[in-house]
C-alpha cells in the first residue's frame, strides 16, 4: 500500500516537471529568433471607459516580418493564438491602466487602443515595447497604409 502510493507520488511530481519543463522549452523556441515582447491583449475590448480588467490575456508578441503574432504564456499550444497584421492595425488611443486593470496588467504597461480588420483589441505593453512597436508600425513598406494615432 505504501509502495503504491510513494509510486503514484512519484509519477505525478515527475509528470509535473515534465509538464514545467515543457512550458519552459515552448517559451524558448517562441523567443528563439527573437524580436518578441510581453505584451497582454484584450480582443472585442469594449468601448473607452471600461477598466474592469476582464478579458486580458498575459501573452508574448513576436515580429515576424508585417505580422505580429501573439502567443499566451499560460499554454502549450505551437502556434500564436492570434496574428495581426501590420496593414490591418489602426492604433486609435493610448492610455495608462486604471482601474482594476492595474492589477490585472504587469506595472509598467500602457494601454493601446486599435482596431484590426474592424475588431476593436487592446494591447498592453511595457514604455520600450510601445516605442519599438510603433516603429514597426511606421516602418511599413511605401504604399501601405499606417494608422497610427
Amino acid at each position: 500500500m505504501i509502495l503504491t502510493l510513494l509510486v503514484c507520488g512519484l509519477a505525478v511530481i515527475a509528470l509535473v516537471l515534465v509538464g514545467l519543463f515543457v512550458f519552459g522549452l515552448r517559451r524558448r523556441l517562441i523567443q528563439r529568433s527573437g524580436g518578441t515582447f510581453d505584451c497582454s491583449l484584450r480582443w472585442n475590448a469594449p468601448e473607452k471607459g471600461d477598466t474592469s480588467g476582464k478579458g486580458w490575456g498575459y501573452g508574448v508578441a513576436r515580429y515576424n516580418g508585417d505580422r505580429i503574432e501573439w502567443f499566451r504564456v499560460f499554454s502549450y499550444a505551437p502556434r500564436p493564438r492570434r496574428v495581426l497584421e501590420r496593414s490591418a492595425i489602426e492604433v486609435v488611443d493610448r492610455r495608462a491602466p486604471d482601474g482594476e486593470e492595474e492589477l490585472a496588467l504587469l506595472s509598467d504597461a500602457i494601454v493601446l487602443g486599435c482596431l484590426h480588420r474592424g475588431v476593436r483589441l487592446e494591447l498592453a505593453m511595457s514604455e520600450d515595447a510601445l516605442t519599438g512597436f510603433l516603429a514597426w508600425l511606421e516602418a511599413a513598406p511605401p504604399g501601405q497604409r499606417v494608422n497610427v494615432a
